[in-house]
């Protein structure tokens, strides 16, 4: 057995040795003769203007000039809930006591997102569960989606890759002020007038929580941009940044945001007696 063991270990070692080989002779390679530079039909201030605007390159949707990220929000929401409907029907039902990987993955994702939940707000969880999980699922997927570089005509006829639906202004918006109406809603409905109001006393909530996805992921896609804009291995480099800093704020701003929604919809439903409760306590040690 150990024998076989360090009969994988070497043939594994020795390929993973092949391949950083191959990868360096080609960088090399490309070093040493030099790529050559396309013209670029954008000038750098132009690329990052329209990846925070989208003003120039806009597309036809039903024959209206729309933001690319609308175009990748409607893909998006439309792959998630084919997904989830098909995982309802043909999956769920056959789940089994003992789970295998993939079955494993989903309770695993489930429970993260009610844990939170429960951790947060465990005055009313089951709501704010599941709108955690489907807003945590979509800024997820939504981030991933740029990875795929699906691409889109223009107006203007020019070719251009699909951003991620929240790397959008108006669509950074949408999530943070729909995530405002749940915790809002909630303290009308859990405590009253009283509730509702506390909650609108955090007037700044949405705008900050819009900002703070916004500003996120932008920067990610900024540098993206000005390492395909300046970098000679434009396929060697972008591809590593790229990657890494879509991953990384797929991860970070879904934790981020669901961590922050569960906490003030805690806040929001959390009920009033255990606050009269410790008055009448410290009334009562002081006397």
């Amino acid at each position: 057995m150990r024998l076989r063991e360090k009969k994988k270990l070497d043939m594994r070692s020795k390929i993973l040795i092949v391949w950083l080989c191959l990868i360096a002779a080609l960088v090399l390679a490309i070093v040493i003769v030099g790529l050559p530079h396309g013209e670029k039909s954008e000038t750098i201030k132009e690329v990052m203007l329209d990846s925070v605007l989208h003003e120039t390159n806009r597309i036809s949707l039903f024959g209206l000039q729309v933001n690319p990220a609308l175009v990748s929000a409607y893909i998006v929401t439309g792959v998630l809930l084919l997904f989830a409907l098909i995982l309802r029907i043909f999956v769920i039902p056959r789940f089994k006591y003992v789970p295998g990987r993939f079955q494993t993955a989903v309770e695993a994702v489930t429970e993260f997102f009610t844990g939170l939940a429960d951790k947060n707000s465990p005055h009313k969880p089951g709501f704010v569960g599941a709108y955690i999980f489907s807003v945590g699922i979509y800024i997820f997927f939504g981030t991933l989606f740029e990875l795929f570089g699906i691409q889109a005509v223009t107006t203007h006829g020019t070719s251009i890759s699909l951003p991620a639906p929240v790397a959008d202004i108006n669509g950074a918006i949408a999530v943070g002020f729909t995530s405002y109406i749940v915790i809002l809603s909630a303290g009308f409905i859990v405590r009253g007038v009283k509730g509702g109001l506390g909650v609108l006393k955090d007037f700044s909530l949405p705008v900050s929580m819009s900002f703070r996805l916004f500003g996120a992921l932008l920067s990610g896609l900024l540098v993206t941009e000005l390492v395909y804009y300046y970098t000679a291995l434009s396929f060697v480099h972008p591809v590593i940044v790229g990657v890494l800093f879509t991953l990384l704020h797929a991860l970070i701003q879904t934790y981020v945001l669901t961590t922050l929604v569960s906490i003030f919809y805690g806040e929001a439903t959390e009920p009033k007696l255990k606050k009269e409760k410790t008055k009448k306590i410290k009334k009562g040690e002081n006397q």
